[in-house]
């Protein structure tokens, strides 16, 4: 039976399962893939002649780190590549599980290697684990005593210790499309013997699924259970869903608009604005781990070096919403939109980065001058390397007036011009300062 991927599901045996009466059995259930063939979606992963694929193919079982959003098959993933290797499949949970897991999970393949067969220890959510849990699964790995399969909805460079990540492979998942989707739709129709909903109702599905499969077919579903026999439409969606349904569709204008009009209220420094549009979001739908998303960008991109706290606020409210959820949750992210409304505005950091980088673009590559250079060996420093290099800590007020520290023969620049607010505006009293210093060094040389 064809299906697609879906994470947080109950364990299921890797062999063929008997056929059985489905009555009671979800929808996303039933339809979740035992085969590579059978997935939808992940294609630049499970095509022909695509990493993970091959991988599969030539017999090789490696460790991993499964990264990407709820819904895509973080979890059936890691399933089957047990299942292709007839391997021992234990998961953990990083949300509820402990170091008491993780000394079982060890035991268990310690038994299962004794009796020749694999085992796959397969941690969700691993970002949820501290330094210390992660460390311990490092010796086990490295004497192959399992494979780890780690799943992650946060970028694995941040969230997932250096150690465990240089012996896993990242496989980066995506959203389903809405092609995709609409595939699982018509699959998801034909197991429960309905006919497919209409062309709106299943865009209105596919909207309010944003790329997650099993929110679709639990949708799907729910829907069913109401129609009667009568084809599903936006009509019996609404009754369905209720609040649950998107009021904007993910990807259309009016989505956009919403966020844009977030933004600009923060940026226009409208605090009533900022929240009402942040509650429109909200009410429409959206996830708020998006919208942390957007408030940290707001922080560097609007308020910068005006305010650094700015971020900070951001970035521990996106933690906030992490451990609490919604609805708790949601108030740490009202908290850092109004901060971030209120906040002294600069956009110079912004601006002299995107100066810097179209400068570069369009700039010969230029040599790093001599006296900036590294001289670890002998011969580098008999090459003049670091040769004459002012060190800022041994100059008066810790600072090498006149020093060069753009390339030989490009002129001084000054992208970065702070602006008269919050912390800037000292930031400019003292870059004022200092630019005396270097014209005074200049005068005398």
């Amino acid at each position: 039976m064809s299906g697609s991927l879906f994470d947080d599901e109950p364990e299921l045996p890797s062999a063929p399962r008997p056929a059985a009466p489905t009555a009671g059995i979800p929808l996303a259930e039933r339809l979740r893939p035992r085969t590579l063939d059978e997935v939808i979606g992940q294609r630049h992963l499970l095509g022909p002649g695509m990493p993970l694929r091959a991988a599969f193919e030539a017999g090789r079982l490696q460790s991993m780190i499964l990264w990407g959003p709820p819904g895509v098959g973080k979890t059936t993933l890691a399933r089957l590549v047990a299942g292709a290797f007839d391997a021992q499949f234990i998961p953990i949970s990083a949300v509820l599980g402990g170091v008491k897991d993780i000394r079982e999970a060890v035991e268990r393949a310690q038994v299962a290697a004794a009796q020749g067969r694999r085992t796959v220890v397969f941690v969700d959510e691993v970002h949820r684990f501290n330094k210390a849990q992660q460390d311990a699964f490092l010796p086990h790995v490295e004497a192959g005593l399992f494979t780890f399969i780690g799943a992650t909805t946060e970028n694995p460079s941040f969230e997932v210790n250096s150690a465990l990540l240089s012996r896993a492979q990242v496989q980066v998942l995506k959203s389903l499309d809405a092609e995709e989707l609409q595939q699982l739709i018509d699959r998801g129709a034909a197991e429960l013997g309905i006919a497919p909903p209409t062309k709106e109702a299943a865009d209105r599905l596919i909207g309010y699924a944003d790329g997650d499969a099993r929110r679709l077919l639990n949708a799907l579903e729910s829907a069913a259970s109401l129609a009667h026999g009568t084809v599903i439409d936006e009509a019996l969606l609404e009754r369905t869903l209720g609040e649950q349904l998107r009021r904007y569709d993910k990807g259309g204008d009016q989505f956009y608009d919403v966020i844009s009009a977030l933004h600009k209220s923060v940026r226009g420094s409208h605090p009533d604005g900022a929240l009402y549009w942040f509650s429109r979001m909200l009410d429409g739908g959206v996830d708020a781990r998006y919208i942390a998303r957007r408030l940290i960008r707001m922080a560097s991109e609007d308020i910068g070096l005006a305010d650094p706290r700015a971020l900070r606020i951001a970035l521990d409210a996106a933690e906030a919403y992490e451990r609490l959820g919604s609805p708790e949750g949601e108030l740490a992210l009202a908290e850092a939109v109004v901060y971030l409304a209120v906040a002294p505005k600069s956009n110079a950091v912004y601006k002299a980065f995107n100066a810097v980088r179209a400068f570069i673009k369009q700039d010969q590559s230029r040599p790093v001058p001599v006296h900036l250079r590294n001289a670890p060996t002998r011969l580098m420093k008999e090459l003049g390397y670091g040769k004459a290099y002012r060190y800022a800590h041994d100059e008066p007020g810790a600072y090498a007036a006149g020093e060069q520290y753009l390339p030989d023969g490009l002129e001084a620049e000054r992208w970065y011009e702070p602006v008269p607010r919050g912390l800037e505006s000292r930031i400019a009293d003292k870059l004022a300062e200092l630019r005396r210093l270097d014209d005074e060094a200049a005068g005398q040389g």
